[in-house]
């Protein structure tokens, strides 16, 4: 018999985005897990900036909005993109941005221009307030999956201590050049690496050249070829990209003094840098075949990758863990049966597969300079994502996006905003989807409250129920903006069943007959467990 140094549900490989959401997300829902990360410490390096409005709804009811907003006020005053020879130089503004205006009919949400540097230690703080486990300088040395569980050796990497830990399941979330998904035999099929970059951290005093800021500037000629500027959070400190070849060009020779007259070449004037951090790594385009081999799943990079215009991968790696977190728990925790899982795939592999299309032809028109090539509809990229899986039920579409983002409560949506009155407490109904399966019923849905107390009592779904209504009518939730009739259209007594992702599952109509038999099917169906 193998002996283990330690057992855990999840086993969560890679500390970027995708893993500590799913660390964050399980402790949320009550699932013990681990994460192992080979890097000493949050990165210096910006990478991933802008949390678009979903990420945001996701984010709100955990309590992390207003902190991840905060965190991004640095970047409040950018707009635009800006293509130049050399900041010093003159500035041509080719884009135009409007991904931060208010959408108060879709979202009570806004995007945020907070970087990954930023956002990390937040996601880090909530989830070890909410008992997760996060091992820093940890790397993966083995992953050997079976029918029952992985087996998976670590070392710490300051001590050379490895420990052999099992898990019932493992989330692969090691990024771009991450192993795990080799190592099981899944392809990532698409047009792989296509562009190689250097980005390093520097240290300039530029407050007589960046006058106003942008949101990057694409910076192209003789001396560099192609590059990029951008902000960071930090006053002073700079975020620099070079495209290189790495036949003519290796890592190994951009060293600091290199990567300084790197710097003035893109500056234009031949001022102080301190470089800081230099950070090599890949612009890629696939999409793995398999989000699932058996016990392991795959998040974020490691699953999927495209180029970075658009901040759709960072966002798409939180949302991958939303979408499978509450699936893990319910297997986990037994109210939900194994199949469920297949599901995540099901649905996050058509969104990322759409994204890396969409992600392609925007960077495509950025960097060679068509702006107006970028067709991209963003509001309807962030808000319009729909699924179909057997984790919903009676979905009627068969593509990721539609015309328009969805405005009323289909199966297989993101249920529709509203503003609502709590207790007098103003919230938004997205507030209410984080933790359990929420039952949404009418004024005289009394009875589909009723049955869904009783499948609460007699089952281990988390499940609560709300009636939603006019101030006027004896219920919890009242409709504060008149939504709820046109968004949800369940007349007086009709229900719909939201998923902890705040996805619609099932629409029932009037409670006749048997309501809690029913709303039983509904769960039953959704989470594969037939009884």
């Amino acid at each position: 018999m193998t002996a283990y140094d330690e057992t855990v549900p999840v086993l969560i490989v890679g500390g970027g985005y995708a893993g500590l959401a799913s660390s964050l997300f399980l402790s949320h829902h009550g699932v013990r897990s681990v994460l192992v990360d080979r890097h000493p410490d949050v990165s210096i390096q910006g990478r991933a900036r802008g949390i678009n409005q979903r990420t945001m709804e996701i984010y709100r009811p955990l309590g992390l909005e207003r902190r991840i907003r905060e965190a991004g006020r640095p970047f409040d005053e950018e707009a635009g993109v800006v293509r130049c020879e050399t900041l010093a130089g003159e500035w041509n503004w080719i884009l135009e941005d409007d991904t931060r205006r208010a959408l108060p009919d879709l979202t009570a949400c806004e995007f945020g221009m907070a970087d990954q540097r930023s956002v990390e230690p937040i996601l880090i703080d909530a989830a070890r307030g909410e008992g997760a486990d996060i091992r820093f300088n940890v790397r993966c040395v083995s992953v050997r999956p079976d029918a029952g569980g992985v087996t998976v050796v670590t070392e710490d990497r300051g001590t050379g201590r490895r420990r052999t830990i099992r898990a019932d399941y493992l989330v692969a979330a090691d990024g771009c050049r991450g192993t795990i998904r080799e190592e099981l035999g899944i392809d990532r099929p698409g047009p792989g690496v296509t562009q190689h970059w250097v980005t390093f951290v520097a240290q300039a005093d530029l407050s007589d050249i960046v006058e106003k800021r942008a949101m990057f500037w694409i910076v192209v000629n003789d001396e560099i070829g192609l590059g990029s500027f951008l902000t960071t959070a930090v006053p002073g400190q700079w975020a620099i990209s070079l495209a290189r070849d790495p036949a003519t060009q290796p890592a190994a020779g951009f060293t600091p003094e290199r990567c300084a007259g790197i710097a003035r070449s893109v500056i234009g004037r031949d001022v102080r840098v301190d470089v800081l951090d230099i950070a090599h790594w890949e612009e890629a385009v696939g999409v793995a075949d398999r989000f699932r081999a058996g016990r392991v799943l795959l998040a974020g990079d490691s699953a999927h990758v495209w180029p970075p215009a658009g901040a759709m991968g960072a966002n798409a790696a939180v949302q991958d863990a939303h979408n499978l977190a509450w699936k893990l728990a319910g297997v986990v925790r037994g109210w939900a049966g194994e199949e469920l899982l297949d599901s995540y795939e099901a649905e996050r592999r058509p969104v990322a597969q759409s994204l890396a299309d969409i992600t392609v032809r925007r960077q495509r028109a950025r960097f060679g300079g068509d702006p107006d090539g970028d067709d991209v509809d963003d509001v309807l990229c962030i808000l319009g994502q729909r699924y179909r899986s057997s984790a919903v039920a009676g979905a009627a579409h068969d593509t990721v996006y539609g015309t328009e983002v969805e405005q009323r409560a289909a199966p297989g949506t993101r249920a529709p905003h509203l503003w609502l009155h709590a207790d007098g407490v103003r919230i938004t109904v997205h507030d209410l989807f984080h933790d359990a399966f929420v039952l949404l019923t009418g004024a005289d849905g009394g009875a589909w409250a009723e049955a869904a107390r009783q499948v609460a009592e007699r089952t281990a779904v988390p499940l609560r129920a709300y009636q939603v209504g006019p101030a006027s009518a004896a219920v919890e939730l009242i409709d504060i903006d008149g939504g709820w009739q046109p968004r949800y259209n369940l007349g007086r007594d009709g229900a719909v069943l939201v998923r902890p992702d705040g996805y619609v599952a099932w629409r029932g109509g009037p409670p006749a007959g048997d309501a809690a038999a029913r709303l039983t099917g509904a769960l039953d169906q959704v989470l594969g467990t037939p009884r």
